[in-house]
């Protein structure tokens, strides 16, 4: 029994995180080192940072389009978690054409790749920038997706081809469409920023938080530990692997004005901008077929950064 126990240990699954540097690619990395994972981390370092990666990780510099170091780096995986992408809305519509071909083909090398390899399931982050401006709430898996940005067709495009690949070559695939995650260690910065992580950071400058329009628009807050877990939770569910889509969210809207409420301080309000004035994720299906649901409020969420922030 000793000596089966020892070979049980030595044949720890292998998990990938391209993107791991990132704002929830690494927290993913952590959590899979903590599940027992050997991690593999690849990133370009062009949106991520060296030291998010955790020491326990293998960490390569590759672009998700090189399909040779892929296929090198897949090998042994058991799961591959697709993060790695030019995620700005803006930066889509500015540059159409590179943001496509890291986001569109980077993810078809991804899956090819993961094909090749060998390995069981990959897990593609996704974005609830697929919907556009849904006209009914809450917003569910079946809405249209309606995308307004390049950004969200490329998420788009990524779903389908992930089902088409289990569907073509029995390839197991699952794509989480995330809402508005939030949490420690996210980018402050960019007209884009979340507005959680901005506002925070105005706050311990000591300058107002800006608010667009009147405030009353809302968002979906869902915090990264709970999208941490919905990946642990897709990785190993034997309720999907046939390209499902499934929202990832807290099943709650709150608007910008009382996420400044709960931060505290002065605000300066902005002209309004064009943007959906409403997002909640309908997450019946992330229960059903994940046996998930959001485990940290907004209210706790914030209190946390908070103190990471040196302002409760």
């Amino acid at each position: 029994m000793a000596d089966e126990d020892h070979r049980m240990a030595a044949r720890k699954k292998k998990a990938v995180v391209t993107g791991g540097a990132g704002f929830i690619g690494s927290h993913l990395s952590r959590a899979l080192i903590d599940a027992g994972y050997d991690v593999v981390v690849i990133d370009t370092l062009v949106g991520g940072a060296r030291d998010r990666v955790p020491s326990r990780a293998a960490f390569h510099n590759a672009d998700v389009r090189d399909a040779r170091a892929l296929e090198r780096l897949f090998k042994g995986a058991d799961v591959v978690f697709h993060l790695a992408a030019l995620p700005r809305v803006q930066d889509s519509i500015d540059r159409p054409r590179e943001t496509n071909d890291v986001n569109v083909n980077g993810t078809l090398a991804v899956l090819c790749a993961a094909h090749d390899a060998g390995v069981r399931r990959v897990v593609f982050s996704s974005s609830s920038a697929i919907y556009g401006d849904a006209e009914e709430m809450p917003i569910l898996e079946e809405t249209p997706a309606r995308p307004k940005s390049p950004y969200g067709l490329h998420k788009y495009i990524g779903e389908r081809t992930c089902r088409l690949f289990s569907e073509l070559y029995g390839l197991e695939t699952v794509s989480l469409r995330y809402f508005n995650a939030y949490g420690p260690g996210a980018d402050p910065e960019g007209p884009y920023a979340l507005v959680t992580g901005k506002f925070l950071k105005q706050r311990a400058e000591g300058k107002p938080m800006t608010i667009t329009g009147d405030g009353s628009q809302t968002r979906d807050f869902v915090h990264v530990n709970d999208v941490v877990r919905a990946n642990l939770l897709a990785a190993q569910s034997a309720s999907v692997g046939g390209g499902e889509v499934i929202n990832i969210g807290s099943g709650r809207k709150v608007s910008v004005k009382r996420i400044a409420e709960l931060i505290g301080g002065p605000v300066e309000y902005l002209p309004p901008r064009i943007e959906p004035h409403d997002t909640l994720a309908g997450i019946e299906r992330a229960k059903e077929l994940l046996g998930w649901e959001p485990s940290i409020g907004i209210e706790e969420g914030l209190a946390e950064l908070k103190r990471l922030a040196g302002l409760s």
